[in-house]
């Protein structure tokens, strides 16, 4: 008897202990767990982990980074939403009102703003107006000083300069609009399916180095992809050259960056008096949760951290452009200029701090000739992107994508003048490298989204956590 009761208690306790999770049974996943446990520790070709950019990001970058970019030199930016993709006709145009971009009057961009585009300073504007407008004129003659027959030169073969990554808009054109950037964030529009997926997939299939044999994992537009067409996959871009592997990873960075944007501001409900926008978990996992996506979420996630310590190094570099007595962040508002770039020397002096910068010597490095030829193909590749953006049916998008393809073409036109900027004259205009206000705006606020996406992590981390 005393072996029955034993033998009972004894299957009762392996019940209990099998579903309270202590009889050696792990407890399922988290969402979070999914999404993110491979997101860690150290990132490919740098030396640098996730951890240390959330923690610098997040705690010291991120809130004075968002107030700078508040403010009316960052805020307005102009753009051309207006020119034709150079590539196909059959646009279908986003229809849905948050699609649309609402421009500015003209009274509600800053006078300074709109009186030249490459404004630094008072001081300066009168000059560099007389040499935009020769330029615009095609009048370097005699009638024209010395010096300013010199800088129409100079700038005419900066716009040139093989140094530039994108293919910048015509703001001198009257499609040109100034368009208030807080009034029109970037979110969730509705713009998806087969036409937004053609976009991407000229940009991955055309644009980065990779032959048609190799299938991209989870190509919306390709059918009977497996394992092995991923496998084939990663096994070529390990194979290739770190600049192109590089290229690759910026490009899917980018698009994992604005995946967490759309994410993070979606329309969770509409009615006739309010929209509410906030975090959708559901299609983040359907973006990142690696079984949901094959493990290719988390993977994006990885190159996200990778295209942010990219911009974050460009930034550092470019910091004496910034730090000359005659640069200013020129609005017409002498006080709030002077604030406003003591508050961006603050965010670059902490920038420069960062304790791991990622190392771009390694980049075009080797023979010369082989080394200008990679980085000219790896330019052209690039302004080709810059190009593609005026194809995007939604406008909303397309002056995103436009703002940070821009951005990112301007990172690499810092990394890849370091010579340039160290020769800069302290004072006075700098020929050799020179950045229009057009490219700083899109520099900071290309970072910007990349900032918000890395504390958007943390956000949808937490929300996760107790998910399975």
């Amino acid at each position: 008897m005393g072996c029955r009761w034993a033998f009972l208690i004894g299957l009762l306790g392996a019940v209990w202990l099998l579903g309270s999770g202590h009889g050696g049974q792990q407890a399922p996943e988290t969402a979070a767990q999914r999404c993110f446990c491979q997101v860690s520790g150290y990132l490919d070709d740098c030396t640098c982990d996730v951890e240390t950019i959330d923690r610098f990001n997040n705690y010291r970058l991120f809130p004075r980074l968002q107030k700078l970019l508040e403010s009316d030199y960052f805020r307005y930016y102009k753009v051309n939403l207006k020119r034709p993709c150079p590539f196909w006709n059959d646009i279908n145009q986003c229809g849905r009102r948050d699609c649309a971009v609402k421009p500015c009057q003209s009274d509600e961009v800053p006078d300074g703003i709109k009186s030249a585009s490459y404004k630094y300073s008072e001081v300066a504007n009168n000059f560099i107006e007389e040499c935009e407008q020769a330029e615009r004129l095609g009048a370097v003659d005699e009638s024209l000083s010395e010096e300013t027959q010199k800088a129409v030169l100079q700038w005419t073969k900066h716009d040139d300069s093989s140094d530039n990554f994108c293919e910048a808009d015509d703001i001198q054109s009257p499609d040109a609009e100034y368009v208030d950037l807080l009034l029109n964030p970037e979110r969730y529009t509705g713009y998806k399916g087969p036409d937004a997926w053609k976009i991407w997939n000229v940009i991955y299939e055309e644009n980065c180095f990779k032959p048609q044999t190799i299938k991209r994992p989870l190509n919306p537009l390709a059918s009977g992809q497996g394992k092995s067409e991923e496998n084939t996959f990663y096994s070529w871009l390990e194979g290739l050259c770190v600049e192109k592997r590089a290229f690759y990873r910026l490009i899917s960075g980018l698009h994992a960056s604005i995946n967490v944007h759309l994410s993070a501001r979606y329309l969770l409900q509409e009615t006739w008096l309010e929209k509410k926008w906030g975090h959708n978990v559901t299609e983040f996992q359907q973006r990142f949760d690696g079984i949901l996506t094959e493990g290719e979420g988390p993977r994006r996630l990885k190159n996200l951290y990778f295209l942010y310590l990219i911009e974050l190094r460009a930034l550092s570099k470019v910091v004496p452009f910034f730090e000359r007595p005659d640069f200013q962040l020129f609005t017409g508002n002498k006080v709030h200029d002077a604030e406003n770039k003591m508050l961006l020397l603050e965010i670059l002096h902490e920038v420069k701090s960062f304790p791991l910068h990622f190392d771009e010597n390694s980049f075009f490095a080797g023979d010369k000739k082989e080394a200008n030829k990679l980085k000219e193909d790896f330019r052209l590749h690039f302004r080709n992107i810059s190009r593609i953006m005026d194809c995007v049916g939604c406008f909303k998008c397309r002056l995103w994508g436009k703002l940070q393809i821009q951005g990112l073409g301007t990172a690499l036109k810092i990394l890849f003048s370091e010579k340039l900027i160290a020769n800069m004259p302290e004072s006075g205009p700098s020929y050799e490298f020179h950045l229009t206000r057009q490219e700083i705006v899109s520099l900071f606020n290309a970072f910007g989204r990349i900032s918000t996406s890395v504390k958007e992590l943390e956000n949808f981390r937490n929300l996760l956590q107790n998910i399975h």
